[in-house]
């Protein structure tokens, strides 16, 4: 009877354990962290150079990004995920060099992940020509 209780008792501590686990990689896949070489523009807001995480939430192909520096949100933008074919080999981030000289940050990439965030809107997006700021 002992160990009948005491199999239960593992059982519960293995499926409880098993569901925090899951739930904590289920989080952790929607943040990554990027670095930015130079100054640039994340939907009008004017980023310095450094280190930067990001957060996002939603499902489906659009998605909203908070984009930290340290515990602070510096920058808020809509982003579409894009899958590619190829995961990249560093966390990035693509930048795009406006007509006014400026930057913009345009994608997110994160090392060993399919897919990409294409930032929309003032800001981002995939217009004017790109040039990689990766870490």
């Amino acid at each position: 009877m002992k160990a009948s209780i005491s199999g239960m008792r593992i059982s519960k501590v293995v499926l409880l354990t098993s569901t925090i686990l899951l739930a904590a990689s289920a989080f952790a896949a929607n943040k990554g962290s990027f670095e930015l070489q130079h100054p640039a523009l994340v939907a009008g807001k004017q980023l310095a150079s450094g280190t930067y995480k990001v957060q996002w939430e939603g499902s489906g192909d659009q998605v909203h990004l908070s984009i930290m520096q340290g515990s602070k949100a510096v920058a808020t933008a809509t982003a579409h995920v894009m899958q590619v074919e190829v995961a990249p080999a560093n966390d990035s981030a693509l930048i795009n060099m406006n007509p006014d000289g400026s930057r913009s940050v345009a994608q997110i990439r994160f090392r060993g992940k399919k897919f990409v965030l294409e930032i929309t809107g003032e800001g981002g997006g995939a217009a004017g020509g790109a040039a990689g700021a990766g870490r």
